[in-house]
């Protein structure tokens, strides 16, 4: 067994923020979490001991030394903020040299061939000794969680290795969208893609006054757990299709909103055929179906386009919002109100 190093009295995260004369950057929403028993508390969702941890954002680092201090094996974290590399290099030494820094946007930071083969196990099996963590920016966090469930759902880059866990924090009202149940009235679109790969949990809230500087939002834990098999086994544009149209006005009945998957001229034949085949109830709405109904839904789909190819290519309209943008849950277009924006 291998003997982890402890780390030797550390400056605080406010010491460091202090010493190294760093301000938060609001266009990055920078906010940190000051209490240790906060950080220690976040930590240990993840058991990090003797795993391998991809930390997102570290910023001063409070969340990276719980992270070393309870054991973990090595920690790569990711930083695009150049201010912080220095307090993470003092880190590095302290922990005798687990903690690898990478200096990068973790938008676009490939992390397919972050560790050794050895280290993959069987997407059936048990969970691999690898888990990302991270106090996400609030700018990215929707954005950066849909293309990893897209990765996870093709098992590239980090779940190359099986099936990696997930302990970040999110906007509370975000995390509440991505664990709610059929028929909350909060379920959302982001609510069916994170539970249809993961197993989505809502740990814990942090107030707001824990973070400095403090945001306009309290603050949730969220772990995801992969599922070995997803409830609608089909490929993730499609899911991601035919749930985008669904959901487009989420208090419209299914009749309606299902007519989005296809052009006019053929909507009517191919929404009754969805509701015949999937046995629907047509008065349904969006927020009311769960996981089974619509792997129903976009089997159905599935079955349509493979005897017309060409309606695989058809969008509801011109100018189709990128991913990252349709799952925003910032503006729900069935919702009157707007949400508290997903960045602080």
């Amino acid at each position: 067994m291998t003997t982890v190093r402890r780390l030797p009295p550390l400056p605080t995260v406010k010491d460091v923020l202090r010493i190294y004369k760093i301000n938060a950057t609001k266009k990055l929403s920078q906010n940190f979490i000051m209490d240790p028993r906060l950080l220690d508390r976040f930590a240990r969702l993840a058991s990090p001991s003797g795993k391998l941890v991809v930390e997102v954002g570290p910023g001063p680092g409070g969340i990276t030394r719980s992270i070393l201090g309870q054991g973990a094996r090595k920690c790569v974290a990711v930083e695009k903020d150049h201010r912080f590399l220095p307090a993470l290099e003092v880190l590095n030494e302290a922990s005798g040299g687990r903690l690898e820094v990478v200096h990068g946007d973790v938008m676009t930071f490939n992390m397919e061939r972050l560790f050794s083969d050895t280290e993959k196990v069987a997407w059936d099996g048990p969970e691999p000794n690898i888990e990302i963590m991270g106090n996400l920016p609030f700018n990215v966090s929707t954005p950066l969680t849909i293309k990893w469930l897209e990765a996870m759902a093709s098992q590239r880059s980090l779940w190359r290795y099986g099936r990696v866990p997930l302990t970040l924090t999110y906007q509370l009202e975000v995390a509440q969208r991505m664990a709610a149940p059929p028929g909350n009235p909060i379920r959302s679109r982001l609510s069916v893609v994170c539970q249809n790969w993961a197993r989505v949990n809502l740990k814990f809230a942090i107030p707001g006054s824990a973070f400095v500087p403090k945001p306009d939002v309290d603050v949730a834990v969220v772990t995801l757990h992969p599922l070995s098999v997803p409830y609608i086994e089909q490929p993730f544009p499609v899911v991601n299709k035919v749930v985008t149209a669904v959901f487009h006005g989420k208090r419209k009945s299914l009749v309606n909103t299902i007519k989005r998957l296809f052009p006019k001229q053929m909507s009517v034949y191919c929404g009754e055929r969805l509701l015949g085949e999937t046995g629907l109830n047509p008065t349904m709405r969006a927020i009311d179906l769960d996981m089974n109904d619509w792997s129903r839904l976009c089997n159905s789909y599935m079955r349509i386009i493979s005897e017309n190819p060409s309606l695989a290519k058809y969008q509801a309209r011109l100018g189709e919002p990128d991913i990252g943008a349709m799952f925003d849950d910032r503006i729900d277009p069935g919702d009157d109100r707007q949400m508290i924006s997903d960045g602080g």
